[in-house]
């Protein structure tokens, strides 16, 4: 088939001049038919890349309008911050690999050839991220299971952070701690170890130890404070508040003033409770016993 082609190219070479040379009037042909193909399938790369700019852009508005409506109707029905965080970050996430794949379909790149990549790299990609996989299921659990919110201040006992929840997202919650700090937590590490939420009840209880010597007044001491505690604003009156002997310690005896206040009142309230206490019992003329041992000398 080759050698027709080259002998017809030879006798029309022959045929039109009896000077060129076949060779070089061949490879003429050659050239102008590749140049001649190269413009239209240049223009074609070119009006492609530029439909697959004009979709990601348009895509990306798109997504955007999406993650606004979403966000809107889940305000709308009150949901949860953290399930909106949640859900915006998740559907963020999606749609953009989806625009990904379609503006790549776009530049020329088969779909099936996509498909077959990402499934035969799934097994290689679950075992490289396991741990991130963990932290999604863990999201997932925490907003299923809502043992915080944003806005609780929570402890975890794995990694003895703690702080007041700001963020929930895909892999990860943010806590702010009192000193203006942020830490990030994995969700797998949270939705797996014991957590403290500190703030989820409206109430909470304080318990201030505090000692008085042997040769002091006990009835005293527990009539003084206790009238602290009915004068203090923030302390709840329909609640426990009372003053206790807790045990017989080695210096003194050990009172435990016992009262509830609410959960924003409570840092306030416990410093300020506990210096009370001092004054109180040193104007009642109390004493506060230092630790002491007492020396028995046998001759």
């Amino acid at each position: 088939m080759l050698s027709e082609i080259v002998k017809n190219a030879l006798l029309t070479a022959t045929a039109n001049s009896q000077t060129t040379d076949p060779v070089d009037f061949i490879k003429a042909n050659t050239l102008k038919e590749y140049f001649s193909e190269l413009a239209p399938k240049a223009l074609n790369v070119g009006i492609r890349i530029v439909i697959a700019g004009i979709m990601f852009f348009v895509g990306f508005q798109l997504i955007k309008l999406i993650r606004k409506l979403i966000k809107k109707g889940l305000t709308k029905a009150k949901t949860d911050v953290g399930v909106k965080q949640f859900v915006d970050s998740f559907i963020n996430a999606l749609l953009i690999v989806l625009l990904i794949l379609l503006v790549a379909v776009e530049c020329g790149i088969d779909a099936a050839s996509i498909v077959a990549i990402i499934g035969s790299a799934g097994v290689a990609i679950s075992l490289a991220v396991q741990g991130s996989l963990s932290n999604l299921v863990g999201g997932v659990l925490i907003l299923i299971l809502k043992p915080f919110q944003v806005g609780d201040y929570i402890v975890d006992a794995g990694s003895g952070m703690e702080g007041f929840v700001i963020e929930i997202k895909i892999f990860h919650t943010r806590l702010r701690t009192y000193d203006n700090r942020i830490i990030v937590l994995p969700n797998g590490n949270l939705a797996n170890n014991v957590i403290t939420n500190v703030t989820k009840e409206d109430t909470r209880k304080i318990d201030i130890d505090v000692s008085i010597a042997y040769d002091a007044d006990i009835d005293l001491a527990k009539s003084v404070l206790q009238e602290m505690l009915e004068e203090d604003e923030t302390v709840l009156k329909d609640k426990e508040h009372r003053v206790v002997v807790n045990k017989l310690g080695d210096s003194g005896v050990e009172l435990i003033v016992r009262f509830w206040v609410k959960t924003e009142d409570y840092w306030n309230s416990l410093y300020r409770i506990t210096e009370n206490t001092k004054k109180t019992l040193d104007k009642a003329g109390v004493s506060i016993p230092f630790p002491q041992m007492d020396v028995h000398m046998v001759p």
